[in-house]
């Protein structure tokens, strides 16, 4: 506990679980992590901003995306796709639906999901839109909410795990690629989500436990909200869906050629102006309304990107590494399953995988270079440890996105029906297939 890293990311995480604001938390535990290591103030206050223009990329890209996501909420794809479930449930006899359109709408569920991190790229803002018009049809099917929010997850983090698109590109490229570059690993990004793989399938696992074992039975609920019915639906303007549809291919088209997130969001931004989706008076709103949903996000990452400057500025990296290779002997098995678990807390606690990367890289990847693991293992003990807790964290837009829509009748509980499910379904079989990874590859 001596040594300034480990107390450093300790107090982040005691100050993120005491639902400290994670920038707070990261800044103050910066400052104390320097300050131990013998730095002065001002050296490590110099270190911290030095290390703020390395999420300055990807805080931009998130806040085009945010600008990105109202517009396609203001064109009104997602209200067409809401309205075709609640059509199809809404038959003759709609309170004898068989479990075979249920499994189908949660199929429907988890593609819209993925697609909001790649091919339409709107993250969570879909949620708060698709979910609550559902939540009637949900009571009549009796379905248990802690699985929808098992599923929503399951799309809001597994993606992005193993597509170098979308969100996907962020962390599989921009971040876990770009980091372990920088702290010594000569990997190519072909290798990153090939390594990646293995991982994801315990994430598919989880998913289907929680499908066809934990919550299978019916659940009932307390009616609360009116059942939407299809005559209050709203008028598509079917011109502005074409629109949209063109935004996305061109969004996509440009992130594929010029690998940034930032061009394709901006050319798709563009599109929904051009095609009056979005009118000339209305652009300096919309873009607000975006940046203000992902700002958050983006702090977060750009104050971690100052945390672990100032954790390399220590020079305390190497003595960590050397502390935790002398406790674990020779066991590559026990130090793959310490870092894992490392990655969990840390996670946890600042409630991003994405934030989490740059901080567990440091000591990572000259922990396991030293203890002999392959390339492709490294890639996958950093890029689960990571990814661990981000389902299951309170503080995680992975469960807050499915909390704000499947709590909007005052039914659905964020620690008990969307954290614990989603910690006992999604890292603890990944804790299992990351070490396998690690292991294997």
């Amino acid at each position: 506990m001596t040594n300034p890293v480990l107390l450093a990311v300790c107090i982040m995480l005691i100050l993120s679980m005491m639902r400290i604001n994670v920038v707070i938390a990261l800044t103050l535990s910066a400052l104390i992590g320097g300050l131990t290591a013998g730095l002065s103030l001002a050296d490590t206050i110099s270190a911290f901003e030095s290390g703020l223009g390395g999420g300055a990329t990807i805080a931009l890209s998130y806040a085009m995306l945010g600008a990105f996501a109202v517009a396609v909420s203001k064109s009104g794809i997602t209200d067409l796709l809401s309205q075709a479930i609640i059509k199809r449930l809404h038959g003759e006899h709609p309170d004898q639906v068989s479990s075979a359109i249920k499994y189908s709408v949660f199929s429907v569920i988890l593609l819209m999901t993925i697609s909001s991190q790649n091919v339409i790229p709107v993250h969570i803002a879909f949620i708060p839109i698709l979910i609550p018009p559902l939540l009637g049809v949900f009571n009549k099917l009796q379905v248990d909410r802690r699985l929808t929010a098992c599923i929503l997850t399951f799309g809001l983090v597994t993606p992005y795990m193993i597509l170098p698109i979308g969100f996907g590109g962020i962390f599989l490229n921009n971040i876990l690629l770009k980091n372990l570059h920088d702290n010594g690993l000569d990997v190519t990004a072909n290798q990153v989500p090939s390594a990646m793989i293995l991982p994801a399938v315990g994430m598919i696992v989880g998913l289907l436990i929680a499908i066809f074992v934990s919550y299978r039975k019916p659940r009932v609920y307390q009616e609360k909200l009116e059942t939407v019915e299809v005559k209050q639906f709203k008028t598509i303007n079917k011109r502005h869906i074409v629109v949209a549809l063109i935004a996305i291919v061109a969004t996509l088209t440009a992130q594929l050629i010029t690998g940034s997130m930032i061009a394709g969001a901006l050319i798709g931004f563009s599109v929904f102006t051009l095609g009056g989706v979005i009118a000339w008076k209305e652009t300096h709103d919309v873009f607000t309304k975006g940046v203000h949903m992902m700002a958050m996000i983006g702090f977060i990452m750009i104050a971690a990107a100052g945390f672990a400057a100032v954790m390399k500025a220590t020079g305390s990296v190497e003595t960590l590494v050397e502390a935790l290779s002398s406790g674990i002997g020779e066991s590559k098995a026990l130090a793959a399953i310490l870092m894992l678990v490392i990655g969990l807390l840390v996670t946890m606690g600042i409630g991003s995988s994405f934030s989490t990367i740059p901080i567990i890289a440091t000591i990572y990847v000259p922990l396991a270079i030293n203890f002999g693991f392959s390339p492709m293992a490294i890639i996958a003990l950093v890029g689960t440890a990571a990814a661990l807790g981000d389902a299951g964290s309170p503080a995680s837009d992975s469960t807050l996105g499915p909390t704000s829509g499947l709590n909007a009748d005052g039914n659905h509980d964020h620690i008990k029906d969307t954290v614990i499910p989603t910690f006992l379904h999604y890292n603890l079989p990944l804790i299992v297939f990351g070490w396998i990874a690690a292991m294997t590859l």
